[in-house]
């Protein structure tokens, strides 16, 4: 059953439409006045970039109203007709099972499309980023990066890369699954022996494991995107004269705050700056995993209704499942050692 997007009420239908597809009015939530599903009317650009910002409403809309169909009032009144009424032509029952099965197969088409899509995306990332001047010149992927582009070799490394990542994807999802089925078990168990009333939240109940890695594969847009930006700009190497003292080209008034101490130590500003520089910051590693554990937390938390606390653990535990995978896989990704530490470096949290 559809729910609404802002206090998450069950709804029958999301929106009417009358005569044409063009012609369709929201329906208003009984229980908090709004409407039940603003993201109806928006376009697809909207709702992929409210995806990046990871806004709830959009969660719950992809997740839980996707496929919906709407109730139709389609016919006009006769005045010489015995019925003046107009023909509804009602959506199927939500609750039948001729719809629950549709729903469920939608869902997993969903999420093996997204699965392959964005396994592709992650592997031409990480293979861009394997690939770059930073890796040591002995490394099989720095060989790969100075040959024509996409030659045998350099396709096969990528395969290696997208199949190595694949690998990674099943274990992180599989990892979180199995922890989310046994976290809400014993919350079910531990509510039952308090003798706790069940939670009448229409999310909890309408909890399905398939919707985690839908969720999931969702919440990693917004990490996928911000790694792509950074594919775009990869720190390179240069024989070139070293680029100059960040105080030398500072103004007049904001050298005095970068004067050296007596005992000849860089001051404080500069030492904490100094962090942000590109020999001592992994941004990619930072965006990889920071972000994305923070965006793959507040999917769960969206579609399992729980304390962050609980989300969090589920977050470890897949990624200990990840790191499992990638240490298992590492070897025949990456070839060499350098290789092998290489992709480690940039698949381990």
């Amino acid at each position: 059953m559809p729910i609404c997007t802002t206090c998450t009420n069950p709804t029958p239908y999301l929106y009417t439409v009358y005569e044409s597809e063009y012609n369709l009015r929201l329906e208003q939530c009984p229980k908090c006045l709004q409407f039940v599903d603003p993201y109806v009317e928006h376009d697809s650009l909207t709702i992929l970039l409210d995806l990046f910002l990871l806004k709830r409403g959009v969660y719950l809309h992809l997740l839980y109203n996707g496929g919906v169909e709407p109730r139709r009032l389609t016919g006009r009144p006769k005045p010489d007709s015995t019925s003046s009424k107009n023909t509804r032509d009602e959506p199927p029952k939500q609750g039948s099972e001729e719809l629950r099965h549709r729903t469920r197969k939608d869902t997993w088409f969903r999420i093996i499309q997204l699965g392959i899509a964005l396994a592709l995306v992650d592997a031409f990332i990480r293979w861009s980023y394997l690939t770059a001047s930073k890796i040591p010149p002995t490394s099989s992927f720095a060989d790969e990066s100075i040959s024509p582009p996409w030659t045998k070799q350099k396709f096969l490394a990528f395969l290696r890369v997208f199949f190595g990542t694949l690998a990674e994807t099943i274990a992180f999802h599989s990892g979180i699954t199995l922890t989310c089925w046994i976290v809400m078990k014993l919350i079910g168990l531990f509510q039952s022996v308090r003798r706790v009333p069940p939670p009448q939240s229409s999310i909890r109940q309408q909890f399905r494991l398939s919707l985690i890695s839908l969720s999931l594969f969702y919440s990693s847009l917004t990490k996928l995107f911000l790694l792509f930006l950074l594919t775009i700009w990869l720190p390179t190497t240069t024989s070139g004269p070293p680029l100059p003292k960040i105080a030398n080209v500072l103004p007049e008034w904001a050298k005095h705050f970068w004067q050296n101490d007596g005992s000849g130590n860089s001051s404080s500003i500069i030492r904490v700056l100094e962090i942000l520089d590109d020999d001592k910051l992994d941004r990619e590693w930072i965006v990889r995993n920071v972000v994305g554990g923070m965006s793959a937390g507040f999917a769960l938390r969206v579609i399992l209704d729980i304390h962050p606390f609980f989300t969090t653990i589920i977050i470890l535990c897949g990624w200990v499942a990840k790191t499992t995978a990638a240490t298992l896989v590492s070897k025949w990704v990456g070839g060499d050692e350098l290789a092998r530490e290489a992709w480690l470096a940039y698949s381990i949290p």
